[in-house]
């Protein structure tokens, strides 16, 4: 029996969330599995990975075969460094302690890698969400603008409807009196 290290897809249709397992290369890709190893969620930005670490490291010493993105997984957490490290060790190149020196240096380097994408990526958030705000500022004002100017546009027609409008009233009351004179002299005269 031949051991694989692959995903497993869970999650719903379009966010997956992977179950990284040591399964028989024979069986389903989600079918039976020998040991869960960890969790991989490309969802996230950075991609969230939970990796039991001492598992991994065991089954790849033991001759297991990764699929290539849980190989770019192990590579990422490191577990394929380690590996290679402690054939060093084996072949007598290195000691234990030499190994385990390189190894925090390159874990120490990476988790200031990914705290540095972390911090880009708010930062660039950020500016993104500021240059939003600004056209956003932009547009209002020119939106003010033109209105203010059909207003200023707007308001002398305004003022002389209001004059011919009274003057229309003048001119009614004027006739009105008049009309009425007529026909009350109408009224009396029959």
């Amino acid at each position: 029996m031949s051991v694989r290290l692959r995903l497993q897809r869970h999650g719903r249709k379009g966010q997956p969330i992977f179950t990284i397992v040591a399964t028989d290369s024979r069986s389903r890709r989600d079918g039976r599995f020998i040991e869960k190893i960890g969790q991989y969620n490309p969802n996230t930005n950075p991609a969230t990975i939970d990796l039991d670490f001492d598992a991994a490291l065991r089954w790849i010493n033991n001759g297991a075969q990764p699929s290539e993105t849980v190989r770019a997984i192990l590579r990422y957490k490191g577990v394929m460094l380690r590996k290679h490290l402690e054939e060093g060790v084996k072949k007598g190149a290195l000691t234990e302690e030499q190994v385990q020196e390189r190894f925090d240096q390159w874990l120490s380097d990476k988790i200031g890698k990914i705290e540095g994408k972390k911090d880009h990526l708010s930062k660039s958030k950020e500016t993104e969400m500021r240059k939003r705000l600004e056209k956003e500022a932009e547009v209002n004002a020119k939106r003010e603008e033109a209105l203010k100017a059909r207003l200023a546009a707007a308001e002398p027609v305004a003022e002389e409807a209001v004059e011919a409008a009274t003057e229309a009233e003048a001119s009614v009351e004027a006739e009105a009196p008049a009309e009425s004179a007529e026909a009350a002299a109408e009224a009396a005269a029959e």
